[in-house]
């Protein structure tokens, strides 16, 4: 059954707008990563420690904010207030993540909880040991080598997918595949450094994700545009990749459908630490369905347009 009947709708009529869309979106992204400096990297890549401690009950953040305010370590004040505390899955559990600082004790993560275990004793557990729920280092070096290796995989599988994509058919092809993707990818960039979310491994690995989804929903619209060229030789390329994105239409909407409501779920319901990679991945679905229309095949005719007229 097909969910959408047969349509004609006049994509490339529509791409200058498609594009303009596209620009003012990633150039708000881009302003927003110059202005922060960057995106806003975990400690995955920065190196830090992240400490998550379970209350009996639910405590206040901003409470637990100013508690962190002034921790006294070794006759050392240490002022936390500015550091990343959020709730880690339920209201009390409080997830505090520590970046990397070389005037920082050894063991200052199991200062902080203690500071937190002395300054709620009526809402902690009798045992220390209960109160701690992880404690995860990662040092400045290994974050820094984890910085080098994400951005490697990113341009590597996109390296691959130029070569695959010119393989199988034409360059112009694997071209408009590419901005499509590039598009994909800093659009959600730009939409987390504008909304603060951090970057952390597993939004790297919601980014090649992205990519694999969004090609194989571009894939099909160029193998229908590949067949039609070959059946309707009379008609005008234009009207050619029209007619392809029409007919791919019905299976692109159930497959994005598919993929949009289950990653809702997971963003809905699957807790703090899945968040960021299901919010990825709901942006990721509706910008690689939108490429794959607006970015990747109009790409495909301008330069069939320029290869004509030479």
């Amino acid at each position: 059954m097909r969910l959408i009947k047969e349509t004609h709708i006049k994509f490339m009529d529509q791409r200058r707008f498609g594009f303009i869309l596209s620009t003012v979106v990633i150039l708000a992204g881009l302003m927003s990563l110059v202005y922060q400096g960057g995106p806003k990297l975990s400690i995955d890549f920065n190196g830090g420690t992240m400490v998550a401690v379970n209350f009996t009950e639910a405590v206040d953040i901003n409470s637990v904010r100013n508690t962190l305010s002034d921790v006294s370590v070794n006759g050392q004040h240490f002022d936390l207030s500015k550091d990343e505390i959020k709730l880690f899955g339920d209201p009390s559990n409080i997830s505090i993540r520590l970046a990397y600082s070389e005037d920082r004790p050894e063991n200052f993560a199991q200062d902080v909880v203690n500071h937190l275990y002395d300054a709620y004793p009526d809402k902690v557990p009798a045992d220390t040991k209960n109160f701690i729920l992880t404690i995860e280092r990662v040092g400045p070096k290994i974050g820094s080598e984890l910085s080098g290796k994400a951005v490697m995989a990113v341009i590597s599988a996109l390296g691959l997918i130029l070569l695959y994509i010119s393989i199988r058919f034409e360059f112009k092809f694997a071209l408009g595949a590419i901005a499509a993707l590039t598009h994909d990818i800093l659009v959600t960039l730009g939409l987390f450094s504008i909304l603060g979310y951090e970057i952390s491994l597993s939004i790297v690995a919601a980014f090649l994700t992205i990519v694999g989804y969004s090609l194989n929903d571009t894939i099909v619209i160029f193998d229908r545009i590949r067949e039609n060229i070959k059946a309707k030789r009379s008609h005008s390329y234009d009207r050619i990749v029209d007619e392809s994105i029409n007919e791919s239409l019905s299976r692109t909407v159930i497959t994005s459908l598919t993929t949009f409501f289950v990653v809702l779920i997971l963003w809905l319901f699957g807790g703090e630490v899945i968040h960021g990679f299901a919010f990825a991945m709901i942006v990721g679905v509706i910008v690689g369905t939108y490429s794959s229309i607006y970015i990747a095949s109009p790409i495909v005719v301008h330069l069939h347009s320029k290869q004509v007229e030479k």
